[in-house]
């Protein structure tokens, strides 16, 4: 007996099934495994954006504190510069306080002189000095204060300074009397105690004697006050390193009521270094002084200091 065998499909129905399910198990586990990303994601983005936030904020505030910071050095270091700036004024202050403390100490005989002192010196001639002043005849109006007025040639030295100024008129008569002194030079010039002239297109040479010269120096001193920082020295020195010839003869009239340099002695020293003498032992230049002191008792006693100085320079 024959078996009759039964065809077999391959795609049946339980093939379908068995199919069907392991492709839906496969999206089943698909769809668990990324169920939860579109949430991490935006947590993930949400942290992302808080943790920008937090450095822009720490971002801001550390440029707050190098703003604070750079203006405290800023102010610092002005706070420093205004130190050394007190301190090196102070320290001129010192020196200026030491040398009129040397200068007074070294003529402490000096300034104990009494009012009759004070009067107008008085020369005292020698029996040999007498034998020779006999036979030399001069005018009344050929010295100054018993000054010869012999030189060709006038540099007038004037403090212009403040102190100065309260006097002016009777500065302006004293320039007259000795301008007057002098009835022709060879030049003329003036300048302040820094050193500036009073016409400065003729500056460093000689303006020629003419009566029209004189009438403007007398005009125009009447409102001259440039700057002055009343130290006669710097006006002084300048003179002579500018004008100094040895084939000239000149003579500086210093003009002034203070000395505001340090020491006297150094001032001194200075001048001697360029007003060299000449072969007859005399100075190249004499320097002569007028003082328009204010008050002899007072402090610093800028006067005496004057007077002091300009006694060792015109000796």
């Amino acid at each position: 007996m024959t078996r009759r065998r039964r065809n077999i499909e391959t795609f049946s129905l339980s093939f379908l099934d068995v199919i069907s399910c392991g492709f839906g198990a496969v999206i089943l586990l698909l769809v668990l495994s990324k169920i939860a990303d579109p949430v991490m994601v935006e947590k993930t983005e949400t942290d992302l954006q808080e943790l920008i936030a937090m450095l822009q904020e720490e971002l801001f505030d550390i440029r707050g504190d190098s703003t604070v910071l750079n203006r405290e050095l800023l102010s610092a270091q002005k706070l420093t510069t205004d130190t050394k700036m007190t301190l090196k004024e102070l320290q001129r202050e010192l020196d200026t306080v030491q040398g009129q403390y040397r200068l007074l100490t070294e003529d402490a005989a000096t300034l104990r002189i009494d009012e009759g002192q004070l009067q107008a010196a008085r020369q005292r001639l020698t029996a040999e000095m007498e034998r020779l002043l006999a036979n030399y005849q001069r005018a009344v109006n050929d010295s100054v204060g018993g000054i010869p007025v012999d030189s060709e040639y006038i540099i007038f030295v004037i403090d212009t300074s403040g102190s100065m100024q309260q006097k002016w008129s009777f500065l302006e008569q004293k320039i007259r009397e000795v301008l007057d002194a002098y009835p022709t030079v060879k030049g003329l010039q003036i300048m302040n105690d820094n050193g500036q002239f009073m016409f400065q297109q003729y500056g460093r040479t000689w303006m020629q004697d003419t009566p029209q010269l004189r009438q403007s120096i007398k005009n125009a001193i009447r409102t001259w006050a440039p700057f002055s920082d009343s130290n006669p020295a710097d006006g002084i020195i300048y003179a002579i390193e500018t004008f100094r010839d040895p084939e000239k003869q000149i003579s500086i009239y210093v003009f002034g009521d203070d000395f505001t340099g340090n020491s006297a002695e150094a001032v001194v020293r200075e001048v001697e270094k360029f007003n060299i003498t000449g072969a007859n032992g005399e100075r190249r230049m004499r320097i002569h002084a007028i003082g328009f002191p204010t008050d002899f008792g007072g402090t610093p006693r800028m006067a005496q200091r004057y007077a002091l100085l300009m006694r060792a320079i015109c000796a």
